[in-house]
């Protein structure tokens, strides 16, 4: 670790990471078993009541293009409490909304507080962290942090059995307030500021984009994860409308697909050592296209086989993150606050337009899923073919052993 953290030391550092890393898990996935009920409470349309997804993500997006390179401009601790605080009013706002329009205006301005908190996470990583042990943390992180969307719909589900949708946003506002007590704790790990103007801190996320090797790799690995978000937002319509499953079992099989998920970032760590990652990344893809059929052609035909099909490709797409991330973040040796905006930025737009993909074939969405799944896993495997022995990527890769 190149920074010491007197106060939180080797293991508060990383707890401090996963918390930070859990907020979009946590803040995304709480509140899907109340989206059916939203529909009816404000007396509107899936499609509007998706927009409180859809709205969280772009803002969510937006907020960190803002945010990453005033970090490195300011540095990483106050972004993290600005963005913090923004993030526990949005919360609160939340809970006094009495209109849907309301909601999704403060679902927006979560986003933005959100979105500060996960680029300023990565930031801190690669300002950390080197090679095999950044992968290492980041796999521990990763696979730590999907216990938060295993949690979240379960404990979802039963705060709308004792109270309302509303306690939702106050137990993420909670939860904002543990993190920013815990940032008060954290040293400063950006050693050399940005000196030019605010204005010009920005205009570093264009010298970021110009850089060929890192949009490159930034196309293939934003679009994976779109096939996640987009299972993200339409599996409580697909569980709750299509199989009438209750939002307590929802719930629970939502959590099985979240808990196969963790064996993606260890599943990683583990082959890497003996398997090279370029062959890693490729087999990761082609298990995309593979659930992505299976979803289409058995997902509709029981909740356990849908559920089966997309854990496969939820595995896969989980496993992409480690290599993905630590390849693109190694084609910046500065500007990582910029990078790593950017990183998250195209996920989440790309997550936000898979969501509305699907909802605008409601009336099919198993289909739409399984085809979106093997139409991106087809074109990320041949995108990868095309640049996995180039010398950004070859020369960048962890050597197995």
């Amino acid at each position: 670790m190149k920074t010491e953290q007197p106060l939180l030391g080797r293991r508060g550092i990383l707890f401090l990471l996963i918390i930070l890393a859990a907020f979009p898990p946590m803040t995304m996935d709480l509140y899907l078993p109340a989206l059916p009920q939203l529909v009816e409470a404000f007396q509107t349309s899936r499609g509007t009541v998706n927009l409180t997804l859809g709205a969280y993500m772009v803002a969510y997006a937006c907020g960190m293009l803002f945010w990453g390179p005033l970090s490195e401009k300011y540095g990483r601790k106050p972004i993290l409490l600005i963005g913090l605080a923004l993030y526990i009013l949005a919360c609160l706002g939340c809970v006094l909304s009495t209109g849907i329009e309301g909601l999704i205006a403060f679902r927006a301005l979560q986003g933005i507080g959100g979105g500060a908190v996960t680029v300023v996470q990565t930031s801190i990583v690669k300002d950390l962290y080197d090679g095999r042990e950044r992968e290492r943390i980041m796999a521990t992180v990763m696979s730590l942090v999907i216990i938060a969307p295993m949690i979240a719909p379960v404990l979802g589900a039963f705060l709308l059995r004792i109270a309302s949708w509303q306690a939702m946003f106050v137990v993420l506002a909670l939860f904002g307030g543990c993190a920013a007590v815990l940032v008060t704790l954290f040293r400063e790990t950006l050693e050399e500021r940005y000196d030019g103007s605010m204005l010009t801190s920005w205009a570093r996320l264009g010298t970021v984009m110009r850089n060929p090797r890192f949009a490159c790799l930034l196309l293939i690995f934003g679009l994976a994860p779109m096939c996640l978000m987009s299972f993200i937002g339409s599996a409580a319509y697909v569980y709750i409308g299509n199989f009438g499953m209750s939002e307590q079992a929802f719930s629970l099989i939502f959590a099985f697909n979240a808990a196969c998920a963790l064996a993606g970032p260890t599943l990683y760590m583990r082959l890497s050592r003996t398997v090279p990652v370029q062959t890693l990344i490729l087999a990761a893809f082609s298990v995309v296209v593979l659930g992505g059929t299976m979803i289409a052609l058995i997902g509709p035909l029981s909740p356990f086989l849908f559920a089966g099909a997309a854990a496969i490709s939820t595995v896969a797409v989980i496993l992409l993150r480690v290599p993905g991330a630590n390849l693109m973040l190694e084609q910046q040796q500065r500007d990582t606050g910029s990078a790593a905006a950017l990183i998250h930025f195209v996920t989440m737009m790309l997550g936000a337009a898979g969501v509305q993909i699907v909802a605008a074939h409601s009336d099919d969405l198993i289909q739409t899923l399984g085809m979106l799944f093997a139409v991106i896993g087809t074109i990320c495997a041949v995108l990868w073919l095309a640049v996995r022995n180039r010398p950004f990527v070859a020369g960048k890769v962890t050597q197995p052993g």
